[in-house]
């Protein structure tokens, strides 16, 4: 039964890492750690599954750009962030939007709208979905006694588990409102 629990584990990771998987990758690491998991296939799968899942939504702007314009209608601000963080920092936000909540999605899409180069978005894209699986499967593997010492509070506080993530949930709203917020015209 437990390996198959692994090997769920592995597919859930898999999956889950289409959109995103920061979550899935740190708990797999964590998991690691305490020898339930492979660090190793779990960064590969993550990284793999996170690479294919920006070159989706790159080639699905790039392909439809109307359905793509649609659904970015209701993230105009975020785009025009997106727009300016690519003008200013150029191919490295490709790998920083692997590590920031709220425009992960956004930068593909994005990407893909523009007339980006879809051979130099689909190479910094390997290396950015691999440097963030390695990143983030390692600092989680190493720091997983930390996080589980984290989860042991919240089993203790339970109270304290809402608390946390309206702080976490409200810290990211905030910093995107502030950092999309629209220019008062004097």
């Amino acid at each position: 039964m437990a390996e198959r629990l692994d090997d769920i584990g592995y597919v859930l990771l898999f999956l889950y890492s289409f959109g995103g998987g920061f979550v899935g990758l740190a708990t797999a690491a964590v998991l690691a750690s305490l020898g339930k998991m492979s660090l190793l296939l779990s960064i590969a799968l993550a990284g793999t599954a996170n690479l294919i899942g920006s070159t989706v939504i790159f080639y699905f702007a790039r392909n439809s750009k109307a359905d793509a314009a649609a659904f970015l209608k209701k993230h105009r601000r975020k785009l025009a962030l997106v727009h300016l963080l690519m003008k200013k920092r150029g191919s490295w936000v490709i790998f920083i939007q692997k590590f920031i909540y709220g425009i992960k999605t956004l930068v593909p899409l994005a990407a893909g709208i523009t007339k980006y180069d879809a051979s130099k978005f689909i190479t910094l894209n390997i290396l950015a979905s691999y440097v963030w699986a390695i990143v983030i499967g390692v600092a989680a593997y190493f720091s997983g006694s930390i996080i589980l010492q984290g989860v042991y509070f919240i089993e203790d506080y339970p109270f304290m588990a809402p608390v946390i993530l309206v702080s976490i949930l409200g810290g990211i709203y905030f910093y995107m409102s502030k950092t999309t917020k629209k220019e008062k015209k004097i």
